[in-house]
């Protein structure tokens, strides 16, 4: 009976995938840890006004990861050190990057994929665009996203200001660009992260346009304010944050949560300008 049951379920995601007009699968790269973003990326796919095929695969944890029958990818966060894998998962998920990279490159109907935080530093380091290191300390807080001219003339920040704010939590990052390698693909460094000026160390690269069809944030676009203060409001969370953080950071945190210019403003414009884009090339091709 579960094995009938299990094909009529499988049937019907094959119909629901062949007569959507747009199929997004979500990478998730959490494995199997409790968070946020997975959720917040599936809210703001199910604002879209063009319903859409969606399906989530379960990369680190499970080892799924998605055929080439889709049209937009989208790579989340995760936990860990985006320099390790198993051999297995890993290797299946750069193939899969490397084949939808070399479709855009023969075809002419494009495949889009969008890679966030932990997935961005893996693609920057798989490209070599950049040396991945481990930061002085653990990135947290809401800072400023500063533009570079490239990323002032970019459709999915046009309507950000700069600087605009987001997320960010993170304990590596992307900096010192591979220059030629950067000429190479035709990729631009879209924004940096905040000045630092009493210290001497360089600005991570925060934004990458890889490609007219590979876009990447080191920061968490779809981090959604009522999700992140719901969370501090628990306060067993409040604590192990204000332990992990300090609680002026937290706090601050907290205050900039409130602001509607801050990563409200992102969460509303970034990811879905993307997919926005994405979307009006995928049908009117």
């Amino acid at each position: 009976m579960r094995d009938l049951t299990q094909l009529v379920v499988n049937h019907q995601k094959e119909t629901n995938m062949r007569t959507a007009l747009v199929r997004v699968a979500i990478l998730d790269m959490y494995q199997g840890y409790k968070n946020m973003g997975l959720q917040n990326i599936l809210d703001i796919l199910d604002l879209q006004i063009l319903p859409i095929y969606k399906e989530v695969f379960d990369v680190r944890g499970e080892c799924k990861v998605p055929s080439l029958d889709f049209d937009i990818y989208i790579s989340t966060g995760g936990p860990g050190s985006p320099l390790e894998g198993d051999g297995v998962w890993d290797k299946e998920y750069f193939e899969l990057i490397d084949q939808i990279w070399e479709w855009n490159r023969k075809k002419s109907k494009k495949k889009y994929v969008f890679f966030i935080c932990h997935s961005f530093q893996m693609i920057c380091h798989h490209f070599n665009l950049g040396a991945l290191t481990k930061r002085k300390s653990t990135s947290f807080g809401i800072f400023p996203m500063h533009k570079t001219e490239a990323g002032l003339a970019d459709p999915v920040l046009a309507k950000l200001p700069d600087p605009f704010y987001a997320a960010d939590t993170r304990d590596w990052q992307i900096i010192q660009p591979n220059l030629e390698v950067f000429e190479a693909f035709g990729a631009k460094i879209l924004c940096l992260e905040k000045k630092r000026e009493h210290v001497e160390y360089e600005r991570a690269i925060m934004a990458v346009r890889l490609s007219n069809e590979f876009f990447g944030t080191q920061f968490h676009p779809e981090a959604d304010v009522i999700a992140m203060a719901d969370n501090y409001k628990n306060p067993e969370k409040y604590q192990k944050a204000v332990e992990l953080y300090g609680e002026q950071k937290v706090n601050q945190t907290i205050q900039d949560l409130h602001d509607p210019y801050k990563i409200s403003l992102t969460n509303r414009i970034m990811l879905p300008t993307f997919l926005k884009l994405c979307i009006s090339q995928i049908l009117y091709f």
